[in-house]
């Protein structure tokens, strides 16, 4: 991981390493995969019935492609858009969706894939859109979770990382569209 990076008008410091990201997504696709065989038995994940991983876009995408080669299940992805940040480094408290969900949620059992949950705004809007639709089950996984920064009571099932309150970029993750395809994630250096 190199020492800093540069991104527009900001320096961001190493703060996870790939390595490291790896070794928590193949822990998470385990708990997943046994959390859907032990829960779900009634109405199990089969290839008929996959479970379906709704990708939170744009950030969730690196996160999402790297967990399912973990979960040990039949899977279907499907994607949505949403943003509250609109290039800021503090959520504007605004969600917006982007991009709509292209196919029914009835009957599904879903997971939701979020890159990572601050105030907790996007993932409670999310969730309480796709509740109407009756899913047969709902779960969500994220791969970073700041405790101080939520701002609504939100449960995420699934959890890699919970870190503080700092703005993070890289693996998906982005600031002003820039850095997501970095490798590791990198923490907003503020000295």
């Amino acid at each position: 991981m190199p020492t800093k990076v540069h991104i527009h008008d900001k320096q961001f410091v190493p703060f996870i390493p790939a390595e490291k990201l790896h070794k928590k997504n193949q822990e998470l696709g385990r708990e997943i995969s046994e959390h859907y065989r032990a829960i779900h038995s009634e109405a199990p994940i089969t290839d008929q019935n996959p479970l379906l991983l709704i990708s939170v876009l744009k950030g969730s995408f690196v996160f999402l492609a790297d967990l399912i080669r973990h979960i040990d299940l039949p899977v279907e992805v499907e994607f949505i858009g949403l943003s509250s940040y609109h290039g800021a480094t503090e959520t504007t408290g605004v969600v917006q969706e982007t991009i709509p969900l292209r196919q029914t949620i009835h009957g599904r059992h879903i997971l939701v894939t979020e890159d990572i949950v601050d105030s907790g705004l996007s993932l409670r809007y999310l969730k309480d859109s796709l509740i109407k639709e009756s899913p047969l089950s709902l779960h969500t996984v994220s791969l970073l979770r700041k405790p101080e920064a939520l701002k609504v009571d939100v449960t995420v099932d699934f959890v890699g990382f919970d870190i503080e309150n700092k703005f993070v970029v890289g693996y998906g993750l982005d600031y002003q569209e820039l850095g997501r395809g970095l490798d590791g994630i990198y923490v907003l250096d503020e000295a």
